[in-house]
């Protein structure tokens, strides 16, 4: 039996991760470090977590918000097939991406054709969320905000703060990163009383533990 390769988890929270720890096995068959709240923290501390440990493959462990509902209901959790930025480059009220004003985020290699011009490709082991993750400086405050990042981003399905900082420290170290996100609320919903974080974190994990004893991560594995 082939054992499954270095796995390195990253958990945004102490949060997140002590919800984690309860799950019996979880950091376990994987070490799970730190990497901080938001891109910048996230970005650091991933690339010093993976020059530590020196993984084979990074997944990424957390809550996120939903833009879509119905598709991607709270309580659930789900992979991701690529990763975008928001609010890296020009404006607020009218904000312009840094790739359409023709700045890239990060110097790319050419070796991943499944990049696109202002999107980072992630590993995909299990089927994915029907669009890509979006990864914000501030989370949104209110519904017009949620619906503004949606008509920037028609594609994106759900809005993180780390993912896309974890992905390009993953990159530039040459290590597949899949993003494992447990539906918490709906994107600028910020009534708390309304959110699952128990239970996105529930779901999260069981995807995250698949994804770890998987001993490849082609999905015709």
């Amino acid at each position: 039996m082939t054992s499954a390769p270095h796995t390195l988890v990253l958990v945004p929270t102490e949060t997140e991760r002590r919800h984690l720890a309860r799950r019996r096995g979880f950091g376990v068959a994987a070490p799970c470090e730190l990497c901080g709240f938001g891109p910048v923290a996230a970005a650091a501390q991933a690339r010093h977590a993976i020059a530590v440990h020196e993984p084979e493959r990074v997944v990424l462990v957390g809550i996120a918000g939903t833009f879509d509902p119905g598709g991607l209901p709270v309580g659930t959790a789900a992979v991701f097939p690529s990763v975008l930025m928001h609010g890296v480059g020009v404006g607020v009220a009218s904000f312009v991406p840094a790739p359409a004003l023709g700045y890239r985020h990060w110097p790319r290699s050419g070796k991943s054709g499944a990049d696109g011009p202002d999107a980072l490709a992630l590993a995909s082991p299990v089927p994915p969320a029907a669009g890509p993750l979006l990864t914000v400086c501030t989370a949104a405050a209110a519904e017009a905000e949620a619906r503004g990042r949606r008509e920037r981003f028609p594609d994106a399905v759900a809005e993180d703060m780390e993912g896309f900082a974890v992905a390009l420290a993953g990159r530039l170290a040459g290590v597949p990163v899949a993003i494992v996100r447990g539906i918490s609320n709906a994107v600028g919903d910020r009534r708390f009383e309304r959110w699952q974080i128990p239970e996105a974190l529930d779901a999260a994990c069981l995807v995250a533990a698949d994804l770890i004893d998987r001993p490849t991560w082609s999905r015709d594995a």
